[in-house]
């Protein structure tokens, strides 16, 4: 399958400080002969002859991280090989920058989940795998990541035992039941020494899969599978009104933005949420000019056959679209920000192309990592905590649930004082989401 037959997936990195994330990205980089001859340069400078590279500086960018050793923004590296183009997140790890991780996430095809076999205690029955593991991995299950890769890491300090490979192997595929992840798949690696990360590790003869980028190769992305939900009631949230100055004869009015869900047709006829108007679809014009129907991620300019009042946050949907507008929702939070939540307070939605006010009117319970239980909780919500909670907006917005929709079922909050993003949260349950 050529490069362009497959289309690209977007990776990210998980897990703890110092699991070799940032390393594992390098020697990746490294082994698959993509980076340019200034950037092995600088690998190899302060290298003495028996030592090896230090990968992680290829991705290290920030002043603070390579002081630090730690990874605090996300960097993103574009590569490509014979079988695939790749856009690669190396996320970090530490648990202060969790906000940072969940932005990268929840666009992702697939995470590549790493876990250090030298840092577990071997002899716990079972097996207990990190906090920030557990984290990650329900994290990455809320956001609906479709795929886990879990590279077992650092087996090269533990003389590449696979018993030690086969006892983490259990005890992440005991987490995957527990929260309900189906596509996981495993790879022993050594991401300093190179095993398994390009090309097969001669040093595991146990092991008979495929290589960790061979593995990534056959992944599917999610953009390959957008063709296949054009069926779909057409769903528009409107980013901006292009008006057009003339006379009453020339005046224009276009609704602009990308189509994020379904099919839109010329002369279909559509709803306006959360106004409830109707109209029909005069004219398409894409990218190449007017077109007579658009697919999912098509970016659009619509003309109806109505003047309407529509403004940026409106959505324009098929007509027999089940989705309606609601003040109501009950999702999961994630919470960021070092400030407390204050339940008395309003703070800033921002869901799609709308912004409203918004108020926690209940937290129903807060996830317990020691056993992955929701338990219920009166206090506030502190950051990197995990919780269920209901909100009242000032105004409806038009919502999917997140595990049916992402674009339509994320939003964040925002403290209206600060501007600081406090929240990232993802839609169980709306009034006006479809059943």
């Amino acid at each position: 399958m050529t490069v362009e037959q497959n289309p690209v997936l977007r990776l990210i990195t998980a897990g703890n400080v110092d699991d070799g994330k940032s390393t594992l990205i390098g020697r990746l980089l490294y082994d698959s002969q993509t980076l340019l001859s200034d950037q092995i340069d600088q690998l190899h400078h302060h290298q003495s002859p028996t030592e090896l590279p230090d990968f992680a500086a290829l991705t290290d960018g920030l002043s603070a991280e390579r002081e630090q050793g730690i990874t605090i923004d996300v960097a993103y590296r574009y590569f490509n090989t014979s079988k695939r183009k790749f856009i690669l997140a190396d996320a970090p790890g530490h648990e202060q920058y969790t906000r940072n991780m969940v932005t990268a996430a929840s666009t992702a095809d697939a995470a590549i989940v790493l876990i250090d076999a030298s840092r577990l205690d071997l002899t716990q029955q079972p097996l207990r795998l990190l906090p920030q593991t557990l984290r990650h991995s329900v994290l990455l299950k809320r956001l609906n990541c479709p795929q886990i890769v879990v590279a077992v890491n650092k087996l090269d300090l533990v003389q590449y035992d696979q018993a030690v490979y086969e006892a983490i192997v259990s005890a992440y595929t005991q987490l995957a039941k527990r929260l309900h992840i189906t596509h996981v798949h495993f790879v022993p690696i050594s991401a300093l020494q190179g095993d398994n990360i390009v090309h097969q590790s001669q040093r595991m003869p146990w092991y008979t899969g495929p290589s960790l980028l061979d593995l990534l190769a056959t992944l599917p992305s999610q953009q390959s599978q957008m063709s296949s939900r054009s069926y779909e009631p057409g769903l528009f949230p409107v980013q901006r009104v292009a008006r057009q100055d003339g006379s009453q004869q020339n005046d224009f009015r276009g609704y602009q933005g990308r189509l994020e869900q379904g099919r839109l047709e010329v002369g279909q006829r559509i709803r306006v949420l959360p106004s409830q108007q109707s109209s029909t679809i005069r004219a398409l014009y894409g990218v190449r000019g007017a077109q007579s129907s658009a697919e999912v991620g098509d970016v659009l300019t619509i003309t109806l056959a109505d003047e309407l009042d529509i403004s940026r946050g409106s959505s324009i949907v098929a007509f027999d679209h089940p989705i309606q507008a609601s003040q109501y929702l009950e999702a999961t939070v994630c919470w960021f920000d070092d400030i407390a939540l204050n339940p008395s307070r309003k703070y800033w939605l921002k869901h799609s192309t709308q912004t409203v006010y918004a108020k926690v009117t209940q937290l129903h319970g807060l996830l317990d990592l020691s056993d992955l239980e929701e338990k219920p909780t009166q206090a506030p919500l502190k950051m990197n905590d995990i919780a269920r909670v209901s909100l009242r907006l000032q105004q409806p917005i038009a919502a999917h649930r997140y595990v049916d929709h992402q674009a339509s079922g994320a939003f964040i909050l925002i403290d209206e004082a600060t501007h600081q993003t406090v929240a990232a949260g993802m839609i169980e349950h709306s009034d006006g989401a479809p059943a």
